[in-house]
């Protein structure tokens, strides 16, 4: 078993109340070989929402108190985004599971690069609240853009 980003399942989770569709993450679900979940909605953050982004570092820094997760307005939410991952956790430690498969570039969960905190477009690299727990917890985590995704998805597949 393994976890997905809900709005790659087509879950209407994403912050302005849409998904992002990816249809062989989708058809885990439907196969029952993964559970979906939404860091930011088991938080705490309703659905639509504003859109949120990591200022002054990355996921890692969040966990070390030395950045914040904001709004453009300057909304706090840091608490909601640690306790999303920490409910995300105990889901996959619940469950046995050993990867995740999450929205690439999400302040919740991207791996690798994450928006800037600047609310512009631009990125840095780093991790996300809830991949940033996930990694330091032995969970594997992969987005919907890692080139090994097909080879993992297809073995996902077979292997049940």
């Amino acid at each position: 078993m393994i976890l997905v980003s809900g709005c790659l399942c087509g879950i209407n989770c994403k912050y302005n109340g849409g998904n992002n569709l990816h249809p062989a993450i989708s058809a885990l679900l439907e196969e029952s070989k993964a559970i979906p979940i939404c860091p930011e909605q088991l938080g705490g953050q309703s659905t639509p929402r504003i859109a949120h982004e990591i200022c002054g570092g990355t996921g890692a820094e969040v966990w070390m108190g030395a950045a914040r997760v904001l709004g453009p307005d300057g909304e706090d939410v840091t608490d909601e985004f640690k306790r999303g991952a920490e409910e995300s956790l105990k889901i996959a430690k619940a469950c046995g599971v050993k990867l995740a498969i999450l929205k690439a570039r999400s302040p919740s969960c991207g791996k690798g690069m994450i928006y800037d905190g600047h609310f512009n477009g631009s990125k840095i690299k780093g991790n996300g609240v809830t991949a940033e727990l996930f990694i330091r917890n032995g969970v594997e985590v992969i987005t919907e853009e890692d080139p090994k995704l097909n080879d993992i998805l297809k073995e996902i597949i077979n292997n049940s």
